[in-house]
C-alpha cells in the first residue's frame, strides 16, 4: 500500500483549538490506559543511557500523549528522569495539568517546529504519533536537525499502513463515545462536541485514518535515514514491535560516542 499524504484536521491553522485539544486529550488517555507503549520501554532507555542524558526533550507533544504512564515505568530505572513538553500547536491546559500531576515533566508554551528545534532546548528527543503528519522533505529535516545538532532521537508510531490498523481506526468514533466521559478535567465543550454536535468522534475518525496510510514503514524509514548528511555519526536502528494486538514502529538515532 502506498503512502498517501492526505490532509488532518488537526495539522490545519484554522481548525480551532479547543477541538484539536479534545482530540489530543483523548489520544493521551487512550495511550496511557491501553499502555500501547509499554514494549518500546527498553528502547527509551536505551536511548537514554547511550546518550548520556536523563533528559528527554518530547517533540509534537499534543497533550502528552502516553507518557504519564511512561514515565513512571521509565523512572524505575532512571528515577531523576526529566521531561520537557513541546508542539508545533502547544495544548496548554493539559500541559498544565500534566505538570500538576507529575513533578518532574515541564513545558514550552510558546511553539515548537521539530525541523528546527531551539538549539537551547536539550535532551534525548522523542516523538509520538507525530511523524506522519510531515512529507517526505519535513521528516528528512526532522533527522537532520538532530543530527546537526548532535541529539540522538526516537520516533514511535502506534499504527502502520495495514488493514488492522485501518480497521482499529474505524472503531475509534466508538472509543470516543465511551471514554469521553472519564476524561479529566471535565469540559462541558468536550460533551456537547461529542455527544450533541459529534465532530470530535467524526474528526478523530478522519484524522486516525489519514494516519494510517501516511506512516512511514521500515523501509520508507531506512530510505530518510539514507539520503542525510553525516548520517555516519548516529548509530541507527529502525524496526517494530508488537503492542498487544497492534504494533508500535520505531526509528532510534543515537549520537555515536
Amino acid at each position: 500500500m502506498a503512502r498517501i499524504h492526505l490532509f488532518e484536521f488537526e495539522d490545519q491553522n484554522w481548525f480551532p483549538d479547543f477541538l484539536r485539544n479534545y482530540g489530543t486529550d483523548f489520544l493521551q488517555f487512550l495511550s496511557n490506559k491501553a499502555r500501547i507503549y509499554k514494549p518500546i520501554i527498553p528502547i527509551i532507555i536505551k536511548g537514554l543511557k547511550k546518550s548520556k542524558t536523563n533528559r528527554i526533550l518530547d517533540l509534537g507533544s499534543g497533550g502528552g500523549g502516553g507518557l504519564l504512564w511512561l514515565n513512571q515505568e521509565l523512572m524505575l530505572v532512571i528515577p531523576d528522569l526529566k521531561i520537557t513538553l513541546t508542539d508545533y500547536y502547544p495544548n496548554i491546559p493539559a500541559f498544565k495539568r500534566t505538570t500538576t500531576i507529575v513533578n518532574n515533566f515541564e513545558f514550552i508554551s510558546a511553539p515548537v517546529d521539530a525541523r528546527n528545534v531551539p538549539i537551547k532546548l536539550k535532551g534525548f528527543r522523542t516523538q509520538f504519533l507525530s511523524l506522519h503528519h510531515f512529507k517526505p522533505n519535513d521528516a528528512s529535516l526532522i533527522l537532520q536537525n538532530a543530527v546537526d545538532s548532535n541529539s540522538s532521537i526516537g520516533i514511535f508510531e502506534a499504527q502502520e499502513r495495514s488493514v488492522p490498523s485501518i480497521l482499529a481506526m474505524i472503531f475509534s468514533p466508538i472509543s470516543v463515545l465511551l471514554t469521553t466521559p472519564f476524561i479529566k478535567p471535565f469540559k462541558l465543550g468536550r460533551i456537547v462536541f461529542t455527544y450533541s454536535i459529534p465532530i470530535v468522534p467524526l474528526f478523530v475518525l478522519w484524522d486516525g485514518l489519514v494516519s494510517c496510510f501516511r506512516t512511514y514503514s521500515v523501509k520508507e524509514m531506512h530510505e530518510l535515514i539514507k539520503g542525510l548528511k553525516n548520517k555516519e555519526s548516529f548509530d541507527w536502528e529502525v524496526g517494530k514491535v508488537k503492542s498487544g494486538p497492534g504494533i508500535v514502529l520505531y526509528l532510534l538515532g543515537i549520537k555515536k560516542e
